[in-house]
């Protein structure tokens, strides 16, 4: 696989392999992270609760008015339509909603036969066995309410989907019809409140007025007994019939105006909460004089009418007459439609649809209550104009007459309000509401909730997503060398590449530490002899290699292991070749042939012994070696002394090629002494050891002293994660197959090894 620390970090080119590669070089912690994840969300799976899922829908249109109002507006459907449609869900999902389905599910808890068939309602953090239980506040089920409801509206059309999750089915569609019956109820109290507040109004004055002519009745009555019968004469009847007439319209217009004044009044609040601008514009229209003057017209006319039509005289066509004033009102009443009309497409243009509804209540009660302000002021004078012809009466009579003013007055006017308020009631009960229930929340018979192997799924998506991450993430802060593409993006040649010797483990076990001779057909055996080739043509004619210096950066790195292999190759080429063991730290090399360090080269510089004694065969034809002796205390001074030359000539003039196994060339100088006497340094990095920066300071190292440096070797490189193809060749050139299938044989070197 490619540089995993710099080709994944920055080659734009890396392939789908480069990635299942750094997987499988990471296998175990890879599938130990998605094991313990899914293994987690089994648990979960197994353990959690089951949630059941209820669900109730509602229709809702926009309000229509009453059976006795007729729509100014037609009803559009269009994206103004969905824009109430969200008003009313939000309004659903309202504090003061969901504290009254809260009040309803504690109510429906203490009324229950089945108070085991609640669950969210319960405070299960005081529930002990055997004791009572106990709920939570309506705040608490409140605000649980928020995270268990969900409210939505149907795409394209005017259903609302109310759902509810419980670990109860039954507490689950109480749930969700206790908030459709809740809102429904919010929402018919929220339509008929301004019929309602007339209709309250007008209630209190019926009751009023009762009283007002009981007690008319009641003085009049006294008066009879007390005085006799009086009798009044004709005119004066007539006087008296006709100002009560008057005083009861009066005070009719009165109640009619106060009650106008009070819907008008909470209508400008609503108003100028939503948008105060339009309720100040419509304040001033009102005012305009040309308003009051079609108003002041028009209720002129409606007293005059009133006036002419008391008169019963039969001389007076009372029908002509009629019918004379209503078509002047009716001409006064289009000019002032037509103007209100004007004004309300000005409003409406720009307004959404609540400030269009509001406009035109506002703009209704405006033209309404300034109307009855003025027919008022016209009533007031008209009493006024008839009392005073009253007081002209006889004062006998006076007091009779004013008794029976009285009760005539209060009679007509309680008459008058007893029929407004039946009318009012009736507009308050046909007034619907726009919000129907079309399916009813129903008990559910299976859990909509956990799909156990969704969890399991998605445990195991996020297991992988987390093993990736810990991978990447890993590699990523990885600062070892893994591949040859890392050595070379360094600009370091890499001579080969030795990949990890089956058998020769961490555990001591050397069995197949010598494999070129232990098992020359093997891969790795491959890979010392073209180590041994490329060796060979780094350096051609007059100044062949000879002497061959093999170091590492640092301990455990393997440079013994590929000194003795790259030897035996040698030796192998039919080329006198001598492992020299040059280690004085810790030499090796008398341990890989089972020899005793002693006698070595260190005996034979201080004359200890003779080059015959030191040099000695290994059982391969053409190899031999020299272990390092006893260890001197002075190992760089003894390893850079004259003795030490004059003994690597003897040896040249003895063998064909020697090999100098060295001390890590970070840790002492011996290394970088030696490098400087020998025809070819080769540095060792090991795979997922070596780090990048101990590479690169020991070949800085190496070049500042000589001119020997021939390359790196990788050593213990994992091939399988990517370069078996590198070897398959090496297999197939050195295993005959004798006429067998070549290709089977080249997909899969390492099985046949």
């Amino acid at each position: 696989m490619g540089n995993t620390n710099d080709n994944l970090r920055n080659d734009e080119t890396n392939s789908l392999k480069d990635y299942i590669n750094l997987v499988k070089n990471n296998m175990l912690p890879f599938a130990l992270v998605i094991g313990v994840t899914v293994i987690v969300a089994v648990i979960y799976a197994v353990t959690a609760r089951n949630i059941y899922k209820s669900t109730t829908s509602l229709k809702i249109s926009k309000p229509q008015g009453s059976l006795l109002e007729s729509s100014i507006m037609p009803d559009f459907q269009s994206f103004a339509d969905d824009r109430f449609i969200s008003t009313e869900i939000e309004i659903m999902k309202s504090y003061t909603i969901r504290d009254n389905v809260a009040k309803a599910l504690i109510k429906s808890y203490k009324e229950s036969n089945k108070p085991g068939e609640f669950y969210l309602i319960i405070d299960h953090s005081k529930f002990k066995k055997g004791t009572a239980t106990e709920l939570l506040s309506p705040d608490e089920i409140s605000k649980i309410l928020t995270s268990v409801v969900q409210i939505e509206q149907k795409r394209g059309i005017d259903i609302v989907e109310i759902s509810a999750d419980s670990p109860s089915p039954y507490e689950a569609a109480l749930i969700v019809n206790l908030y459709a019956a809740e809102y429904r109820k919010f929402n018919l109290q929220e339509n008929r409140n301004q019929l309602t507040t007339v209709r309250e109004f007008l209630g209190s004055q019926v009751n009023d007025k009762q009283k007002e002519l009981t007690k008319a009745e009641d003085e009049l009555s006294s008066f009879q007994a007390k005085n006799g019968i009086i009798a009044l004469d004709a005119q004066s009847q007539s006087l008296i019939t006709q100002l009560a007439n008057f005083e009861a319209q009066r005070d009719d217009v009165k109640i009619d105006l106060a009650s106008t004044r009070k819907v008008l009044s909470q209508l400008k609040d609503e108003l100028s909460q939503q948008n105060p601008k339009v309720a100040a514009y419509l304040e001033s229209l009102a005012s305009q004089s040309y308003f009051q003057a079609l108003q002041d017209g028009i209720a002129k006319l409606e007293v005059n009418k009133d006036i002419a039509l008391s008169n019963k005289s039969p001389q007076y066509d009372n029908s002509a007459i009629a019918k004379s004033y209503d078509d002047q009102i009716k001409a006064l009443k289009e000019k002032l439609n037509e103007k209100v009309n004007v004004i309300k497409q000005g409003l409406f243009a720009s307004n959404p649809d609540e400030i269009k509804d509001l406009t035109q209540k506002i703009l209704e009660s405006e033209v309404k209550e300034k109307s009855l302000s003025i027919q008022l002021k016209e009533l007031n004078d008209l009493v006024n104009k008839y009392d005073s012809q009253f007081n002209k009466l006889p004062k006998t009579s006076i007091e009779y007459a004013s008794l029976e003013r009285n009760r005539e007055a209060a009679e007509k006017l309680f008459s008058l309000l007893e029929q407004k308020y039946q009318e009012a009631q009736i507009n308050e009960l046909s007034q619907p509401g726009n919000v129907v229930i079309i399916d009813k929340g129903r008990v559910p018979k299976r859990p909509s909730k956990p799909n156990r192997l969704l969890i399991v799924l998605i445990g195991f998506v996020i297991g992988s997503g987390f093993a990736f991450g810990y991978v990447f993430i890993r590699n990523y802060f990885d600062d070892t060398i893994k591949t040859p593409e890392d050595i070379q993006s360094r600009n370091v040649n890499v001579l080969s590449w030795i990949p990890h010797i089956e058998g020769l483990g961490a555990n001591g076990n050397k069995e197949y530490e010598f494999i070129v001779a232990e098992k020359p057909d093997a891969i790795p055996s491959e890979a010392f002899r073209a180590l041994r080739t490329r060796v060979q043509f780094s350096k051609i004619g007059s100044d062949a290699l000879k002497t061959i210096l093999v170091t590492s950066s640092a301990p455990s790195e393997g440079k013994t292991t590929v000194c003795v292999n790259l030897a035996g190759t040698f030796a192998q080429s039919n080329k006198k070749t001598l492992i020299l063991d040059a280690d004085l730290r810790k030499p090796r090399v008398h341990t890989v042939f089972k020899a005793n360090r002693y006698p070595g080269a260190i005996d034979y510089l201080f004359q200890q012994s003779t080059m015959e004694e030191i040099i000695r065969p290994t059982g391969i034809e053409n190899l031999s070696f020299i272990t390092a002796g006893t260890i001197p205390p002075n190992p760089s001074e003894m390893l850079g002394s004259e003795q030490m030359k004059i003994f690597l000539s003897e040896l040249k003039r003895k063998f064909d090629v020697i090999v100098l196994d060295s001390a890590p060339i970070i840790a002492v100088t011996d290394s970088e002494i030696l490098s400087s006497m020998v025809d070819a340094t080769i540095l060792v990095v090991s795979a997922e050891v070596t780090e990048f920066e101990l590479m690169e300071k020991s070949v800085e190292l190496i070049k500042q002293t000589s001119s020997s440096f021939i390359g790196t070797v990788l050593n213990n490189f994992a091939y399988k994660s990517g370069y078996g193809s590198y070897y398959k060749y090496y297999y197939y050139y050195s295993n005959p197959t004798n006429g067998k299938d070549k290709k089977s044989v080249m997909k899969n070197p390492v099985e046949k090894k």
